[in-house]
């Protein structure tokens, strides 16, 4: 805009005739979904970066977010997001406080008011410059090295996420992403659903302790388990760090139960009601209580 009179005429107002046609629909909640993963992938790598480590109020800056796009969309601007490589270059110039973004958004609010020419004049070959290096500095080899590090369950889902997003797009990719994590998760709840301890050497015991979530997926392995426990044992099934259970569960240890007798196998339970096979009330109180310790929270207040 070369005067304030065409600076002025870019804001127009939406045209509410069109409110229900379905392809507006879908290109604002295709639009709200991409922002918001964007800007919650943009505020935990911030916040990584952040040489003071503070987090950053999710909910927060996703109201904020929302409201701004509101107000954009109704006098014709387009979607804003945060994006990392400001945030980025903020934190390298040794941005520390909230003011740093505030300022930052009044020099690009004037800059864009008064030499919009010279802005123009800016070869973009430059900015992909910028953008490259600092998407270097944000992707940069070590970091690839230390997800390696970590194992397949880390890194096969990162790498993925990464090409899903190159060959696809943000929302697509990080979907792809997703199933691959909760695929891996799933598998490591699979094998990892109890721990079988042996202390009949020293107590005569079997402790089989169960996990924190134990589902029908666990079913045939810990099936598998109780037969082959010897008779003439005492076995313990210990539930006090879990904090659900399939019925599917509670049914094999109920029939357990049952066919222990004929083994000349004691069982005892902790954590679970030897009558229905259900979390006793006060101990899984307990856990929520523990749970909430653990992460800093107060269980008797909403909100958390």
């Amino acid at each position: 805009a070369e005067n304030w009179g065409e600076f002025t005429s870019l804001f127009t107002l939406p045209d509410f005739s069109q409110w229900n046609n379905p392809a507006i629909w879908i290109t604002a909640f295709t639009i709200a979904i991409v922002a918001s993963l964007e800007t919650l992938l943009c505020v935990e790598a911030t916040d990584k970066l952040d040489p003071y480590k503070r987090l950053t109020p999710t909910n927060q800056e996703l109201k904020a977010q929302g409201v701004g796009n509101f107000v954009s969309g109704l006098i014709g601007g387009l979607p804003v997001t945060q994006v990392i490589v400001r945030s980025s270059a903020n934190i390298q110039s040794g941005g520390k406080t909230k003011a740093a973004a505030f300022i930052h958004g009044i020099f690009l609010l004037v800059s864009v008011l008064a030499i919009p020419t010279i802005l123009n004049m800016i070869p973009l070959a430059s900015l992909a410059a910028i953008l490259i290096i600092v998407g270097f500095k944000l992707a940069k080899p070590s970091l690839f090295k230390e997800m390696y590090a970590q194992g397949s369950k880390q890194f096969i889902p990162f790498i993925v996420t990464i090409i899903g997003i190159l060959l696809t797009d943000l929302l697509i990719g990080i979907g792809i992403g997703l199933a691959v994590a909760i695929f891996y998760i799933l598998l490591n709840n699979y094998k990892t659903p109890y721990f079988v301890e042996d202390k009949r050497k020293d107590k005569g015991v079997i402790h089989l302790e169960l996990a924190e979530d134990v589902s029908f997926l666990n079913k045939a392995s810990i099936l598998l388990s109780l037969k082959k426990l010897p008779a003439n044992s005492k076995v313990v099934i210990d539930a006090s760090q879990t904090l659900h259970i399939d019925y599917d569960i509670q049914d094999i240890i109920n029939d357990y139960k049952a066919n222990a007798a004929y083994k000349n196998i004691e069982l005892e339970f902790i954590g679970l009601d030897p009558e229905t096979m259900e979390l006793k009330p006060s101990a899984k109180l307990d856990r929520v209580v523990r749970r909430a310790a653990e992460l800093n929270l107060d269980p008797n207040k909403k909100g958390n």
